[in-house]
């Protein structure tokens, strides 16, 4: 399986993880460490020694309760950083809902398209179709980031979730895109509750069953918080690096985190786990 950008074949045989790169100055976790060009490139460079495999830039906060920003704010935070971010040799996605981000960036030599509002946006899906080749990821969320967590889904989150996905793709798929160019994104903490969210990722085979890979963001967010009692954001690496494994372990093809340099280390563990699975050798080194 192969996710189809606008550079880049990425093949999905091996999970893949997405370096993010806020551009922001109130990001929930990082909300103003990397938020002029420049910090934000020197960010990408060191995500990329820590060995990422793709960039995610986004310039607009969609933490619970974030104001929406204006697009020329967010084309003067992410359009710089864009621009030279494509000449660093992977795959560069940006993290938007607005069309015109979208046309421009592609423009600008963006690879992907990672939106929450999953194309809904008037002539997002047309800024999309429009491309030749740019791979796009559609994520689920519940309301709006202004709302979503003050009233949040109520039920069965899953089949709510694997619906919405099911038709947000195949209205792209009807709008030209190819299947290939799609990855789905069931939308951990956009309003969902603790267990809802801690429930789409159990039951993630269900959402494989639609035939796309999935991206998995469990980076920092609330729930893991909440379950383990660490409330300051930056302090959730070791929580967010095992729901990343366990979200790879049950499905998923590309992990989005902030701490790569440790997720790529979990990764080498459960890679070389698996392979001493598959060839039957065993440690002797105990």
């Amino acid at each position: 399986m192969n996710w189809q950008t606008s550079r880049f074949l990425i093949p999905l045989d091996q999970p893949k993880v997405m370096g993010i790169v806020n551009v922001t100055p109130d990001s929930f976790s990082d909300g103003g460490t990397h938020d002029t060009p420049g910090q934000a490139l020197a960010h990408c460079e060191q995500l990329l020694r820590e060995g990422c495999d793709i960039l995610d830039i986004g310039g607009e906060s969609t933490r619970p309760g974030s104001p929406a920003v204006p697009l020329d704010e967010e084309l003067a935070r992410v359009i710089p950083v864009v621009r030279e971010a494509v000449k660093l040799g992977v795959p560069v996605s940006v993290d938007t809902y607005k069309p015109q981000v979208m046309r421009e960036v592609l423009d600008a030599g963006a690879d992907i398209i990672n939106d929450v509002w999953a194309l809904r946006q008037p002539g997002a899906r047309e800024a999309v179709a429009a491309h030749p080749d740019c791979g796009v990821c559609l994520m689920h969320m519940h309301r709006d980031p202004q709302t979503m967590q003050s009233d949040p889904m109520s039920g069965d989150a899953l089949p709510v979730v694997r619906a919405f996905l099911a038709e947000q793709a195949a209205a792209l798929e009807a709008a030209g895109v190819a299947p290939p160019r799609i990855v789905l994104d069931p939308g951990i903490g956009f309003g969902k509750t603790l267990a809802q969210n801690f429930e789409l990722l159990r039951r993630q085979g269900e959402l494989l069953s639609l035939g796309y890979p999935l991206l998995a963001g469990w980076s920092r967010k609330g729930s893991l918080g909440s379950v383990t009692g660490i409330k300051n954001a930056v302090d959730r690496m070791v929580p967010s690096v095992a729901a990343a494994l366990l979200a790879i372990e049950w499905g998923a093809r590309v992990v989005r985190v902030h701490d790569v340099k440790e997720t790529v280390a979990a990764l080498a563990v459960w890679r070389a786990a698996r392979a001493t699975t598959t060839t039957g050798q065993e440690d002797t080194s105990r």
